[in-house]
């Protein structure tokens, strides 16, 4: 069974678990006029219809690429975790509405010993179908179903709250339950956000995962004939399609054919073992010249008087026309324009024959 059939498995799982849990709570919950019953079924009916647009969602993803999006269409998933986070604000402010006006109205739910064993029965349940869809997700690099099975540990809590509540009203006769409803609206709103921030986050484009980059990273570096891995820039077009590219360095003396050969090889090892569509492209070093090696050394300790820069590679120098090239990675968090003029200049002053092209870097990955 491929990705797509078991996220939709997992999806209408939740459909079925979900509309039997809305079907008893908004009937206990009628009976019982209970605010909070109600309006936890409401939030179930909403975790069904959120199943519902993953299983669009990865149907939708699951497109082949054609001449308008030769990327393909993975990114539908996010897409689809956004309407699911829409779909949980909005429930989440029709719950805080109601509830308001149970607590403004002072309206009184009569619990019952059926309502507590409705409502336990259905913490339980969604407790295991949170884990079960959460689990799935993560297993399954489904956003939209990972988001799915945090809503629905969000739902098995605040049930736990309206189970706690409709024992308060029994034993003490105090009625909580317009109360318990504001705290069940916030929270459901709150896990909408959290949603909607992480979706909406992944389409704006987010670091990938470090250890991926490292062992990228060392696959590349434990090939003969690569002296470092530089610049390794990943793009995600859906949870399961990543292109990218990276620089290699390798010895000046190489052929155009031992290059070809290399690069070649490197593209077809990521992704056979990675699954990644990478491109290769090459820096030259010539550290074998003892003038070349004792200036990027110089270069080094340079650099390293400035916390605030990750490294330097892409290193050449050219003796006979006096050029030297190399990249000046920097931390995000500095103020990488001012330090980079400050670091040309230090170079500069130290080596006034040399002209110098310092590129200011990017940290895209680890």
């Amino acid at each position: 069974m491929d990705r797509s059939a078991k996220i939709i498995r997992v999806s209408v799982i939740g459909i079925g678990a979900n509309l039997a849990l809305a079907a008893f709570k908004a009937a206990v919950g009628a009976l019982a006029g209970s605010v909070a019953v109600v309006l936890d079924a409401v939030n179930n009916l909403s975790d069904a219809f959120s199943s519902v647009v993953t299983i669009i969602g990865t149907k939708l993803a699951g497109r082949p690429p054609d001449r308008k999006h030769p990327y393909g269409h993975g990114r539908v998933e996010y897409i689809s975790s956004v309407t699911i986070a829409v779909l949980v604000l909005l429930a989440g402010f029709a719950a805080f509405r109601e509830a308001l006006g149970a607590v403004i109205h002072g309206e009184t739910a009569d619990y019952s010993v059926l309502t507590l064993v409705v409502v336990g029965a259905a913490v339980l349940v969604k407790f295991f179908l949170s884990r079960f869809v959460k689990k799935s997700g993560e297993a399954l690099h489904s956003e939209a179903l990972a988001a799915s099975g945090t809503d629905a540990f969000f739902d098995a809590l605040v049930s736990a709250a309206t189970l706690v509540g409709a024992a308060v009203g029994m034993l003490t006769g105090l009625s909580v339950d317009g109360w318990l409803g504001l705290f069940i609206s916030v929270m459901i709103v709150k896990a909408g956000f959290e949603i909607l921030m992480e979706s909406l986050s992944n389409i704006i484009g987010t670091r990938v995962d470090g250890e991926l980059t490292k062992a990228i990273r060392d696959r590349i570096n434990s090939m003969e004939g690569v002296l470092g891995t530089y610049d390794l820039i990943l793009h995600r077009y859906g949870p399961e399609k990543l292109i990218g590219s990276a620089h290699v360095e390798v010895s000046d003396r190489l052929t155009a054919r031992e290059i070809h050969k290399l690069t070649r090889s490197i593209s077809a090892a990521v992704y056979r073992e990675f699954g990644i569509v990478l491109t290769v492209g090459i820096y030259a070093a010539n550290d074998e010249d003892e003038e070349c090696a004792a200036l990027r050394k110089s270069v080094d300790e340079i650099v390293a008087h400035h916390p605030e820069v990750l490294g330097i590679h892409g290193f050449y120098a050219d003796p006979g026309t006096g050029r030297v090239s190399f990249d000046l990675l920097m931390d995000f968090s500095s103020a990488s324009k001012d330090v980079y003029q400050h670091i040309c200049d230090e170079v500069r002053q130290a080596h006034p024959d040399y002209t110098f092209d310092i590129v200011l870097d990017n940290d895209f990955s680890d």
